[in-house]
């Protein structure tokens, strides 16, 4: 695939769909060449915009067309598992927005369904392309901080429910709420940066406190599906690791905080610390690195620049497939995020820890 452009499919107009095909247009190496979306107006003038040459209302046309390298998934979240199933039966590589899928089987199956293709499975986890989690990577990779015993990583919104009544707040097409929306990418910062722990045990709680009143929506209510607030607006889990580390959780779409979108993690390590704290997605002054200097407690604040997000996602996903080494991209290391993020909403059910690995 070295001396052709990857011919791609994208599926889903709404942020992530859009997302993927700026990027995925700006590559040179890549040539969009359908594009598939339920939104006709929206339709006609992305394709008009990109230049892609084939629109389709259903995705599975789209899947179906011929010449088809990769497919894009930018959908709601209980279309994932279809979408990537059909594709990868047709032997066609796939990018998938986050989170993996709604559940463990959902998840084993795309897995199991990239495995026997022998495609590329790779989920969209934007967030550790950024610069100061790069940054910061590389200090932990260089030993500063020793050995990490203890991370805390959170996503607080005060009034970010994402729409009332739509897919997000329906637990059958969603599979959940801020814990498998929001948790599953600070939950991926955290394995990411502590070089991917395996999780031994998860303790977490769920609650659903404002949503079901109608409060803590920053968007005006479509009401699109009809349905009720089925899913929680604020959840914790406490997460064991395997050789004695911890690491705690904390994400919600509304509660009575400071007003605004934050998130981030904080380390506790041997050697040092260090925390990236995100005000309003801003990229600016986000990293300390705490440590001692002949004996007196230091700060450090890197520069570390913006990162390239999505963009950075999009070019490792067409450089793997271009590489033609796909046997260690599968969408297994996503695939343990979902099955943390399921025994979360299952200890939270069972008032009680749930074993992963003994």
């Amino acid at each position: 695939m070295n001396d052709q452009k990857l011919r791609v499919g994208v599926v889903g107009l709404g942020f992530a769909g859009r997302t993927a095909l700026e990027a995925f247009s700006e590559l040179p190496d890549v040539e969009v060449v359908a594009l598939a979306g339920l939104e006709t107006d929206t339709l006609k003038s992305l394709g008009a915009k990109h230049q892609v040459p084939q629109l389709f209302e259903k995705w599975e046309d789209l899947i179906a067309v011929d010449g088809l390298d990769a497919v894009s998934i930018g959908t709601p979240t209980q279309l994932h598992a279809p979408i990537a199933l059909a594709a990868l039966d047709r032997g066609l590589h796939v990018l998938c927005e986050k989170p993996l899928a709604r559940t463990v089987a959902e998840g084993t199956a795309m897995v199991e369904a990239a495995n026997k293709a022998g495609k590329v499975l790779k989920v969209v986890f934007n967030h550790r392309e950024r610069g100061d989690v790069a940054v910061l990577k590389h200090q932990i990779d260089e030993g500063l901080l020793g050995r990490i015993y203890y991370a805390k990583a959170h996503w607080m919104r005060r009034n970010g429910i994402p729409g009332m009544g739509g897919w997000f707040t329906n637990r059958e097409l969603s599979g959940g709420g801020p814990l498998i929306d929001l948790g599953v990418h600070i939950l991926d910062l955290a394995l990411h940066l502590l070089s991917e722990p395996k999780v031994t045990t998860v303790s977490a709680n769920t609650f659903a406190e404002l949503g079901p009143r109608g409060r803590g929506s920053s968007v005006a209510n479509a009401n699109t599906l009809g349905s009720a607030f089925e899913v929680e607006d604020l959840a914790t889990a406490y997460l064991r690791l395997e050789g004695g580390g911890a690491l705690q959780l904390e994400t919600s779409w509304a509660t009575y905080r400071a007003p605004g979108d934050n998130f981030g993690i904080e380390l506790f390590g041997t050697e040092g610390g260090a925390k990236i704290e995100v005000q309003n997605y801003t990229n600016d002054d986000t990293l300390r690195i705490f440590t001692d200097v002949g004996g007196v407690p230091a700060e450090v604040r890197p520069a570390t620049g913006a990162g390239l997000g999505h963009r950075a996602v999009v070019s490792e996903f067409v450089a793997i497939v271009h590489s033609g080494d796909w046997s260690a991209h599968n969408g297994s290391e996503a695939l343990l995020r979902t099955q943390v993020i399921d025994a979360a909403y299952a200890s939270a059910q069972a008032g009680r820890e749930v074993v992963l690995h003994d």
